[in-house]
Order: C-alpha cells, then structure tokens, then sequence
C-alpha cells in the first residue's frame, strides 16, 4: 500500500506536497502485454530500463485497473486543440492536487524554496526518458531557457510566471538532474503558476529532436526549414517547438517525443477524420501495485464539425468522457433521458468560472475612435445596464443563475460586492440616457454615429463551437440595438477566433467564459481584473507591455491600470496567504473602479457525462481551464471494466 506523508511547502502558504514514500516492488513492475511482446523481441529495452529510477507512483481512485482498451473523446472545430492538456498532455514539473488545495509533485522528483520564495531548487527523475526512449535532463530545460525564453530571434511570448520585469529568472544548472531558478524578488506564486494548465513549457521541449531546426544547434537549420517548407529557420523553430499558441503544439505533432502517457500516432492536422494517441512506452508513472501506467491503450479523438454532431454522438454511445461543448443547460435533459441508450451517467463539476459568458471590447482596437469609446467606461457601463439578464438566464440557462459581472463568487473571502453587482440592474431608459453623453447624434434608422459620423457598429467576434454564446447572442443583439447600437455576431472556426482576439487589434469585441470566481486560481488568473496575460483579450497590447515591455507589439498602458499590473506585481512578491489575499482585494477593488468588462451571470454548477463501463473516474471536481478538467484527477489510471 501507498503510505503518503506530507509537509509544507513554502512557510505561510497553502501550498502542499503529497511525498510518496515508495513501496518495494520485489517482484518488478508490471507492463501492457503489448509492450511486454515489443520488449521480448528486443524492440524495446525491459520495463525496468524505461521506467525512472524513482517512478511517480499513483494510487488508483477506485481501484488497481487492467490494460487495454481505447478512451474515446472529440474534438470540435480546428481550434479546440488547446484542450489537449485536458487529457493526455497535462505533465508538469508540479501539478496541482485531485481537489485544487494544492501542488503534488510530478515531473519533478522534488521542489524545494528558501525563506523568502526568491530560489527554488529542482530536481529531476534520475532515469527519465522522452517517448523516444532518449534521457529527459536538465539539458532539456536549458535548452528550452536559452532557445525559447531568452532568445529574442525566436520571439516567443508568455512565461511570464519565469519573468520579473520583462526579465527573465536566472537559471543554474547543477546536474543532470538538479537546477535552480532565481529570481531577483520573491515570487511566491511561482510554484502554483508552475502547475497552471499549460504553463510548464520545461516538460516540453526535447532538445534532441528540437536542436535541428535552430541555427545555434545546427549549422543547416535553414536548409532542413526549406526542405519542410519553411522559409527560415525562425519560422520552422516556431512551428516545430510549437510554443507560438495552445493550439500549435499538437498541429503535427507526432514526430516530436513527448512525457505524456499517450503520444500522438496521428495527430490533429495529420488526419481530417481523427486523431490517435498511443500509450508511451517509457512513461514514468506506476500504480501502487508496480504497474506501469497508462491502463487504457490510445485515446482516439473523433474530427467533429460542431457542437450538435457531438450530442448526436454522445446519445449515441460513441463518447466515453467529456464535458466541454455539450453540457448545457439545454442539453441536459435530452442527455439526461438518453442515458440508458448511450450507457453513460453524470459526473458533477463545481463552477470555477468567473461568468457564464463575458462580454469585451477591444481595448486596443486599431481604430481611434473606436479605440476612444470602448476605453470609456461609462460606454461600458451604459452597454451593461442595456442587458436583460434576467431573461436571457431564464431562457438560456434554463433559470439557473442571477445576474452578476465577472468577479469573485459571494462567500468567498476575496468577495467584492461592487465588482459582482455593478451595473446588472436592467434599464434601458438609463442605458440610452447614458450613451446620449457620449455618443448622441443617431442615423435615419436610429442607430447611433461616432464621432467621425460613421454609424456605430460593433461585431462581436464569437467562437462558434461555444452553443451557449450562440444561443445567448440572439438575444443580446437587439438588446444592444435598443439602445441604439449595431450590434452584429461573426461566428469562426475557434482556430481563427484564437488569431483574431490574441494576436489582433482590428477586431471589434468578442466574450469568454473563463477567468477564475474565487480561490488560488482567481489569484493565480485574474485576467478580467488586471490584463497579465495574453487571456486579457480586452487589452492584448497591455498585457504584451506587462509581460516585456520591449515587445515591438506592446503599448503602454494608463496609470489606472499600470496600478493593477504594479499590484499584481506585488501579490507576486508575497510568499504568504494572507498577504497574497490582502493584496488581491486590492486589485480586485481596482478592477470595479476600471469595469474592464462585464457579464451575464454567475455559472452554476455543471455536469459532464461517462460511459459506466469507465472506472477511477473522480465523480466530483472542478470545472476549470487553468485546472484542466480532468487532468489532476489523473486520467492514466482511468480503465475500461
């Protein structure tokens, strides 16, 4: 049996670590009677010689499982790639706990911090392998700092948790095992953010096979980009790294060694129908009974074409696990009186979201005068107090929610009443008397002109596998032209949507559903409160500016929300709770006084749907991005009864 001891991370915080003390396995480990074949014929080294000296081992939810058998899943549209953390590819140094109340170690044998959260020591698995079979050591780590992080050719953005100043930390290498990171204050959110998603780019970069497309590791790197199409080394870099979005780091990916416990035969891009990913031979998690983890064969994802293909799908048997696109409220009872059909039931996801959907402008819109208009906020506020939330929650959401803008959920301690509320009352008198200030003069139709006499029309930009966002828009659109302005809806593939609203400033507004409403994770994304990332879609220049103010793409941002970033800066350098939480109430009052954006309602709780036969399924936990639902719950050790 698995005996766990635990002890506190860094002094003050919440943060934890779930140590293993390692069972003896007399006997040896156990393999998938597949890889056991493959190893007899000598195409593959015996387990013990792929497994690390020290593997992870992993006590099973339910109980220990058997080999074989495939998880079926789907992917909808061409941009729901980033969602690939949520299954097979969520590996890094430190992951987050089963019930988000903290980090567990993971890649990393351990993670230690001095006093003040200024140096973290990190050590490796000794033994720990790619998919290929070839060594994962610290080379791969400076290799990703000095290739990725730091050189400026590449011009890879984000890692901003590595980042002080647009700076990035120090690294050191110890040995082949062992490095340190520096930093020139302390940054006690650097072991959560560590765990955030897909945040750990250190367990994903294989300088072995990665070193050929740059000119600093190969002499011909421009010859080998030529020949695959490329027009330079930089851009075969990029793609082959596949750091540039959440997206492109599967796009034909199958040739790049991974430490996932399914690596892709058939990648998305490679296939228009599916996509394969196949158990990794050299994975170095075991159970508590020395086998060597994944139980399930291959995850094989379906190509579907929109959300209500999936439904069809899902009624129909052909979907083991999922939740993402089809668990509305609408669908609910249909899914719910097809259960014995399909041969599946409800798992329960507690809401994590700060909003049913969140309604942005552009902030950094290319356009002046748009420009100059979205950046008031009295249009804002008048563009919220326009909404009807309580029709749109009663006829979309089937009357579950009250009306609430993006914030912390009441009952939280980081509670803000002013954030929540704000601005929800419906009024539509108020709402024209307010944009009357503002924008007064109105066409032959009544919709209003801007200030260069242009009718004012705004198109929201919507990915459009989100059904709930479709089917709320319909009503949103003429609750805006009621108060005088054209509004329109532009729905894409979400690959498209994905270049639009992160890397463009010509885009009008769009709305999300994700951000965090309480907890480590609202401290840890506060994307609707302060724009530090590249998820602040209101502001992507700002957020450039926040992360490396030399970014030819990055702009200043007002003081009013230099002040946000400066806070958060500070909330960075706390090593403690309760200083960490003093000062997000802070940002968070901030965040009222700017009311960057605004929303619908509050989600409440959520549901997903799995077949009966799947066990080890943890049937209640988080619905988060940032938490990638369900990838702490460690789907390794899902199986197949």
């Amino acid at each position: 049996m698995l005996k766990l001891k635990r002890r506190a991370f860094l002094a003050g915080t919440s943060a934890v670590f779930i140590l293993p003390v390692l069972p003896s396995f007399a006997g040896g480990y156990n393999e998938a009677a597949s890889l056991k074949e493959q190893a007899a014929k000598g195409a593959l080294p015996p387990v013990t010689n792929r497994l690390p000296e020290n593997p992870l081992v992993i006590k099973p939810v339910e109980s220990v499982g058997k080999y074989g058998g495939d998880w079926k899943l789907a992917l909808v549209g061409g941009g729901s790639l980033s969602h690939l953390f949520r299954y097979q590819a969520y590996e890094p140094l430190v992951r987050y706990t089963p019930d988000w109340s903290g980090i567990t170690l993971n890649v990393a044998e351990a993670f230690d911090a001095n006093e003040d959260a200024t140096v973290y020591t990190i050590r490796l698995r000794k033994g720990m392998k790619w998919s290929d079979g070839q060594p994962y050591t610290t080379a791969d780590v400076k290799f990703w700092y000095d290739t990725v992080l730091t050189d400026k050719r590449v011009a890879i953005t984000g890692q901003g948790h590595w980042k002080t100043d647009g700076k990035p930390a120090k690294l050191d290498i110890v040995d082949e095992q062992t490095f340190k990171v520096t930093f020139p204050r302390s940054n006690g959110l650097f072991p959560l953010q560590m765990a955030w998603s897909n945040n750990d780019h250190t367990t994903r970069c294989p300088r072995h096979y990665l070193e050929q497309f740059h000119i600093d590791y190969n002499p011909k790197a421009d010859e080998v980009a030529r020949q695959r199409g490329f027009q330079s080394w930089i851009a075969a870099f990029q793609s082959m790294a596949g750091f540039q979005d959440d997206n492109s780091f599967f796009l034909n990916s199958s040739a790049k060694p991974c430490l996932f416990a399914w690596k892709f035969k058939t990648a998305p891009g490679e296939n228009t129908e599916r996509a394969v990913a196949e158990r990794n031979p050299y994975y170095f998690k075991v159970d508590t009974e020395g086998n060597q983890l994944p139980y399930m064969d291959r995850i094989v994802y379906q190509m579907v074409a929109d959300p209500q293909v999936l439904l069809l799908k899902t009624m129909q048997g052909e979907i083991d696990m999922m939740d993402l696109y089809i668990a509305t409220p609408n669908n609910k009872a249909v899914l719910y009186d097809a259960r014995q059909q399909g041969g599946y039931d409800f798992y329960t996801l507690t809401s994590t979201e700060a909003n049913v959907m969140t309604f942005i402008f552009n902030l950094n819109h290319e356009d002046e005068t748009k420009r100059a208009l979205f950046r008031n906020r009295n249009f804002r506020a008048a563009m919220s107090t326009a909404l009807d939330r309580q029709t749109l929650i009663d006829a979309v959401l089937v009357g579950q929610g009250a009306p609430a803008q993006p914030s912390v959920k009441q009952g939280d301690p980081l509670y803000n009443e002013q954030l929540a509320t704000q601005f929800t009352g419906y009024d539509v008198d108020k709402a024209n008397a307010m944009l009357d200030e503002i924008i007064p003069k109105r066409d032959d139709q009544n919709f209003r002109l801007d200030d260069k006499g242009r009718r004012l029309t705004v198109i929201f930009e919507i990915d459009q596998a989100r059904a709930i966002f479709l089917d709320l828009f319909q009503l949103v659109i003429p609750m805006f032209q009621a108060v005088g302005i054209d509004a329109q809806m532009r729905t894409m593939d979400r690959s498209l949507w994905e270049t639009r609203v992160r890397q463009g400033r010509s885009f009008d507004a769009t709305a999300h559903q994700f951000g965090a409403n309480g907890g480590v994770a609202a401290m840890l994304d506060p994307r609707y409160y302060a724009p530090t990332d590249s998820n602040a879609f209101y502001a992507p220049a700002w957020a450039l500016w926040y992360v490396d103010p030399t970014n030819a793409n990055a702009e200043e941002p007002p003081e009013e929300t230099k002040k946000q970033l400066e806070l958060y800066n500070q909330l960075k350098a706390k090593a403690d709770k309760a200083g960490q939480q003093e000062i997000m109430k802070q940002l968070l009052q901030g965040a009222a006084e700017n009311f960057y954006v605004f929303g619908v309602s509050q989600p409440p709780d959520s549901y997903g749907i799995v077949k009966n036969e799947m066990k080890n399924i943890t049937k209640i936990m988080p619905s988060s991005f940032g938490w990638p639902t369900p990838a702490p719950t460690m789907p390794e050790q899902f199986y197949k009864a």
